[in-house]
């Protein structure tokens, strides 16, 4: 059989239709996003809240997201850089930080939505899967996980964010089997180990084991805990003062900046109309007094 190159004929490319931006950029997944805001038509405007959240190497940053025509319109947000003001200052991109960060979206869109009161959570981080039950009153507020292009390994710190909404009040559709903690033989959630993690005991136990071992590599690796003063003993009272904080005032903390003293501009000022004239007529006294000196000249 005698091999024929195939050539892309101009039909081809009369059809070819570009992707969007964003999926040839890789950063959206448009097959998951198009199910998770579609709304029913028989709720016509009624925005499909999700809650987002995404990693980069520093920061955990978090999100309650609805969709319209214009674009994607944020309702409240909560970032781990955040957390120093509730008196976590170490280890911000962990599994207890995600748990931490989840709970003050949760408190910070429930108090923008009067509903903190009502709805006040799992106090108590105990581990277990815990579900929002809805009062008399008004239903529970409703988002669905948005986990981006991001494995859903059991144990991975996104479930930690949604641990720490389902505890701060929001209601969220999930199920207990990629906590970390969940047993793949026994198919049951391990409460006392998914405790271990939302309060930082893996971390604690890794600083322990390091400190017998190695060290001069737990001085390096650890060195911003040693800086802060924290020990391996000390960080689940750390992070239960860190929760009680958040639950008791999770208002954004604005940062106080001063005013500038002088705008400082890169172009010219734009002139008026008046200021325009003035400047031509300057400009054409200036230059009929020049030509009358040089006519005075000339006369001598």
């Amino acid at each position: 059989m005698v091999f024929i190159k195939a050539n892309k004929s101009r039909a081809y490319f009369k059809r070819y239709q570009v992707k969007f931006k964003r999926r040839r950029q890789g950063k959206t997944d448009y097959r998951a996003r198009i199910r998770l805001i579609n709304q029913d038509k028989n709720k016509y405007n009624t925005p499909k809240y999700r809650f987002v959240v995404r990693f980069t190497n520093k920061d955990i940053c978090a999100q309650i997201i609805s969709a319209s025509i214009t674009g994607d319109l944020v309702l409240a947000s909560a970032y781990s850089h955040e957390l120093p003001n509730f008196g976590l200052e170490v280890g911000l991109t962990n599994y207890a930080a995600s748990y931490c960060t989840g709970l003050l979206l949760a408190r910070r869109v429930l108090k923008k939505l009067e509903m903190d009161a009502e709805y006040e959570g799992n106090v108590e981080a105990t581990g277990e899967d815990f579900y929002i039950e809805p009062t008399e009153t008004r239903r529970p507020f409703r988002a669905l996980l948005d986990v981006g292009l991001i494995r859903t390994t059991t144990g991975n710190r996104v479930f930690g964010a949604l641990k720490g909404a389902l505890d701060g009040g929001i209601d969220i559709p999930h199920s207990d089997k990629r906590f970390a903690g969940f047993s793949k033989d026994n198919k049951s959630l391990d409460a006392e180990t998914h405790r271990n993690y939302i309060f930082g005991g893996h971390v604690a136990n890794y600083m322990r084991s390091m400190m017998e071992d190695e060290p001069e590599k737990y001085q390096t690796h650890f060195s911003e805990y040693i800086k802060k003063g924290i020990e391996a003993d000390e960080m689940e009272a750390l992070y239960k003062k860190v929760h009680a904080a958040i639950r008791a005032d999770p208002i954004v903390v604005k940062s106080a900046k001063p005013e500038p003293k002088e705008h400082k501009r890169y172009n010219l000022k734009k002139l008026t109309f008046d200021e325009r004239r003035a400047k031509l007529v300057e400009r054409l006294s200036a230059f009929n007094a020049g030509a009358a000196d040089s006519d005075d000249e000339d006369d001598e």
